[in-house]
């Protein structure tokens, strides 16, 4: 950890509330980074914020004091709804907003300020009873806190703060209606404090910002778009390579903290069974892991139970885990924006690290617009025959979540239904030990009467002659019988006239 990503200015120097100011001093913190003392002053003003910094740079800590600040100086409005909430911090995903609730505790410790939290997955009922008992700052995703406020759990009527977190992350994952939604049940701009954050501030983060901030002061922090203390290496592996260079360079890392990118959540069980066939000690985090076990994996990574962290994009917005000394993009990302958030994951709060990237035959092409993206060019090491591990273990690969979906997804109608016969053979009511009965109630209508069984036996077996004689009586039998009136039909043939009926 180093003091080069500090201002000059100290949280002091600042007009913060005493109470705020005491929880400040608890964490040990006494200079403001860059963002920090660039917003700060305006925002403590009642000023509007839009804010641009790199990850991992504080602008969590930069809008948290901004909100407590603002709420303990002003009193609570007056509201006529239940359960009216005076501060609403939303973020993109899950792990950001506990992470935000985390960042928040010690700077209200020494204030009467309640916090909650809604995001989804698990505990709906006791997150919904402890934002009933009333709430001053409520944070949370998207989903959960539209569930709660449409059943009026809440209300946002007498809203004072409001703070968006990872904006632009939010117009990705399809959340921006919803943010809107909610900002037509607030007051208006003029009468709340609106603090907006990003890593990147794009056109439609702006936009956004036009239409429901009031004047807000645009904040960048101007330095390159990937950290500086971020060493950027890259090697060229073919696709079978990508493995065997995976490990060696885990093994070469040793007991570093280290985060593994990839793309798709197969790949992702893929890794994790290879790793742990190799004795790594690895969790893996994907999009589908329930919630109290992604908060496991997460307290185990951070606890060092476990030094490798194996994350598809979910993981790349809002974790802050202190001493990640590496991560590996083992797919390069298609979104070159994701490249610099993936990154931002090592080199926190003024630490160093090291970004990885495995450029394979698949996503090679990718290169291209993230260094485009990032203005330069990421090195290039090409020798990577003292890297492969050697002599590694194969896993049984077959029994990989994703691969037995595949298999049950794979089997056609006709398989699953005879599957389900042979099951369910010995309880079916026609069920007989014969083989030959089986073979022919799988082939068609279990009631069908055998073809050898529809001939009466008793019946006598007519001579040639007989069968003669039948058919010349058949014959003279309709002969003697009146010709049938023949049947015009309603419609008839072309030319033909149909009388009129009644």
């Amino acid at each position: 950890m180093t003091d080069t990503h500090l201002s000059d200015t100290r949280f002091t120097d600042l007009k913060i509330h005493t109470d705020v100011l005491k929880g400040i001093e608890s964490t040990g913190f006494e200079f403001c980074t860059p963002i920090q003392a660039m917003t700060l002053p305006l925002a403590l003003q009642g000023k509007d914020i839009s804010g641009q910094a790199q990850t991992g740079t504080g602008k969590t800590a930069a809008f948290l004091i901004a909100c407590f600040h603002k709420l303990l100086n002003n009193e609570r409005k007056e509201s006529k709804k239940k359960n009216p909430v005076r501060a609403l911090i939303v973020a993109p995903t899950r792990e950001l907003a506990i992470q935000i609730l985390e960042d928040g505790k010690p700077l209200v410790q020494h204030t009467d300020l309640k916090m909650g939290i809604a995001y989804g997955g698990t505990d709906y009922d006791k997150q919904r009873k402890h934002i009933e008992a009333g709430v001053d700052v409520l944070i949370g995703t998207p989903g959960r806190i539209i569930d709660y406020f449409k059943q009026g759990v809440f209300a946002l009527d007498a809203l004072e703060v409001i703070i968006l977190d990872e904006a632009d992350r939010m117009f990705d994952l399809g959340f921006i209606s919803d943010i809107r939604y909610l900002f037509r049940a607030m007051p208006t701009p003029e009468e709340r404090l609106n603090l907006l954050f990003s890593a990147t501030l794009s056109h439609r983060v702006a936009e956004l910002a036009y239409e429901h901030m009031s004047e807000p002061e645009v904040v960048k922090i101007e330095a390159e778009i990937t950290a500086d203390r971020i060493e950027e290496i890259a090697y060229m592996p073919s696709n079978e390579e990508k493995i065997p260079l995976l490990m060696g360079i885990i093994q070469k890392a040793g007991d570093d903290k280290g985060v593994i990118f990839i793309n798709t959540k197969h790949m992702a069980e893929k890794i994790e069974a290879w790793l742990n066939a190799n004795g790594f000690k690895c969790a893996l985090l994907s999009g589908d892991v329930p919630q109290k076990k992604r908060e496991k994996l997460l307290g185990n990574f951070k606890d060092g139970t476990c030094n490798i962290l194996i994350a598809t994009d979910v993981a790349a917005r809002g974790l802050h885990i202190p001493d990640v000394n590496y991560v590996v993009n083992f797919d390069l990302p298609t979104d070159a924006e994701d490249y610099v958030h993936r990154i931002g994951r090592t080199a926190r709060a003024g630490a160093s690290g090291t970004a990885i990237s495995l450029i394979c035959e698949t996503y090679a092409m990718n290169i291209v617009d993230i260094e485009e993206f990032i203005e330069h060019s990421i090195p290039v090491e090409r020798e990577i025959a003292d890297l492969l591990f050697e002599n590694a273990e194969k896993p049984d690969l077959s029994k990989l979540r994703s691969n037995r979906k595949r298999d049950s997804k794979g089997k056609s109608r006709e398989t699953k239904g005879k599957d389900k016969r042979k099951e369910h053979g010995s309880h079916n009511k026609h069920s007989s030990g014969d083989a030959a009965e089986r073979t022919r109630r799988e082939k068609g209508n279990p009631n069908r009467v055998p073809k050898e069984n529809r001939r009466k036996k008793s019946e006598p077996q007519q001579t040639p002659e007989q069968r003669e004689a039948a058919k010349l009586a058949a014959m003279e039998k309709r002969k003697n019988q009146p010709e049938k009136v023949r049947r015009i039909p309603l419609r008839g043939r072309r030319g033909q006239e149909i009388p009129a009926i009644g």
